[in-house]
């Protein structure tokens, strides 16, 4: 009996704080969406020939943001992975993402907030030169990862718009893969080797610090009824190696909601680096603009 009445008045104790933090202003407000989007075609005797095929790509997303007086805590996480399969052929890698983002903010004035921010990129699985073979493993886990850290301030004029520009921002480049860093890829410094036998002498370094300025502008909009669209772009310039050539990372989502739990989503990212070497179809090497395009069909549940 005197455990059952414990166990009533910590119950009731429960409630009752449950009770005032509701009755409290929520601090935090916390959304997501995870999906799972597809594509498939079988083919049997088919005279016009073709394959069969199975695309898919899974997607996770979510932030928790916090509010309180004059300080603000924006907190974001993307996840992304999809591959194609087609006939017997080993299956080819069509998205993958691993993006996390905070922005620390304290009011500085209306609608100005000084600001922290940082971010960490990276992806899940590895990839390949598909234009060569498929082991010639190019990309994978920390393959690369991005670290960044910045300190600056924050325009926010509306819920749906924002600016963060920070001039003092110290990125960090890692290649966790020896092979790459001796190649110098994703701009690390190569391996240095005998001018003589060819010997390497130096490992390629696995890391690079840069010192810059970044400037990164969020558009999270509603279009029309269901429909949406969510816009980021990032810029940065490196102070002591080549400041002019600013790198753009740039991604917009369009997303048409059908009901509750099916939805069509159409994704373009745009990349400038001029640290990444990319090889095009007749054999020229150099940093290239990289675009990708995503139209997909799914499964969603918002929580």
């Amino acid at each position: 009996m005197k455990k059952i009445t414990l166990l009533l008045l910590a119950f009731m104790s429960l409630q009752l704080a449950f009770a005032q933090e509701e009755e409290a202003p929520k601090k935090w407000k916390r959304a997501g969406d995870i999906g799972l989007n597809f594509s498939q075609s079988h083919l049997s005797n088919w005279a016009a020939g073709g394959d069969n095929a199975l695309n898919w790509q899974s997607i996770f997303n979510y932030s928790a943001n916090y509010a309180h007086e004059k300080n603000k805590w924006d907190n974001s996480i993307s996840l992304a992975l999809g591959y194609s399969h087609l006939g017997d052929a080993k299956a080819i890698k069509t998205d993958d993402k691993i993006e996390l983002n905070s922005l620390y903010g304290y009011n500085a004035a209306e609608k100005l907030f000084y600001s922290l921010a940082f971010s960490f990129k990276t992806q899940f699985a590895d990839g390949f030169d598909y234009k060569n073979d498929s082991t010639n493993r190019i990309s994978g886990f920390m393959v690369p990862a991005y670290i960044t850290l910045g300190i600056g301030m924050e325009y926010k004029p509306s819920p749906v718009f924002s600016v963060n520009f920070a001039p003092v921002t110290g990125r960090i480049t890692i290649v966790n893969d020896q092979d790459l860093a001796d190649s110098g890829e994703f701009g690390v410094d190569p391996a240095e080797y005998d001018a003589n036998t060819g010997a390497k002498i130096a490992d390629g370094k696995t890391s690079r610090f840069e010192v810059g300025t970044k400037i990164a502008a969020i558009l999270d909009i509603k279009l029309v009824e269901n429909v949406s669209f969510n816009s980021k772009l990032e810029l940065f310039s490196d102070y002591i190696n080549n400041p002019q050539n600013i790198d753009v990372d740039w991604q917009n989502l369009i997303t048409m909601k059908i009901n509750s739990w099916l939805n069509a989503n159409i994704s373009a990212h745009l990349i400038y680096d001029d640290d990444i070497t990319i090889t095009d179809k007749d054999g020229n090497s150099g940093p290239r603009t990289q675009f990708k395009e995503v139209l997909s069909i799914g499964l969603s549940y918002k929580f």
